[in-house]
């Protein structure tokens, strides 16, 4: 009887993790300390966007990534002027820990000026990408 009552504990932790998990991955949110953090084309390898900028920091092995690719692709595609920029981030250790990267995908929606507005870790939603635009722009 107290091997079935830990099992059904362990269940319960794990799908309200797996719950907590699932809602917090990919939104777009802002983080305190990335208001001061500012991007150029010298660290990003690409120039910025007129109006904003799409970062994605992907790996090869990173199947959400791909997915990201189409929805950022998309989406900087139907509002003018702003770009989209793919980070390799193995390619770029130094990038990745300076920006406190984790996971991929992680996606910085950067303003005109290349200050962090947004960040998702995970795979965004297209509304989530659109509505933080509004905000960059």
């Amino acid at each position: 009887m107290t091997g079935l009552m830990v099992c059904l504990a362990v269940l319960a932790v794990a799908g309200a993790y797996g719950s907590v998990h699932t809602r917090r991955s990919g939104r777009l949110k802002v983080r305190g300390r990335d208001g001061d953090v500012r991007l150029g084309a010298a660290e990003l390898g690409a120039s910025l966007g007129r109006k904003a900028t799409l970062v994605q920091f992907s790996s090869a092995f990173c199947q959400p990534c791909r997915a990201t690719r189409r929805t950022l692709t998309e989406v900087a595609g139907m509002v003018d002027g702003v770009a989209h920029v793919e980070i390799d981030a193995e390619d770029r250790l130094e990038l990745v820990r300076s920006l406190q990267i984790l996971r991929t995908p992680t996606v910085l929606v950067l303003d005109a000026e290349g200050r962090v507005v947004r960040r998702a870790s995970g795979q965004p939603r297209r509304a989530d990408v659109i509505a933080a635009l509004g905000e960059a722009v």
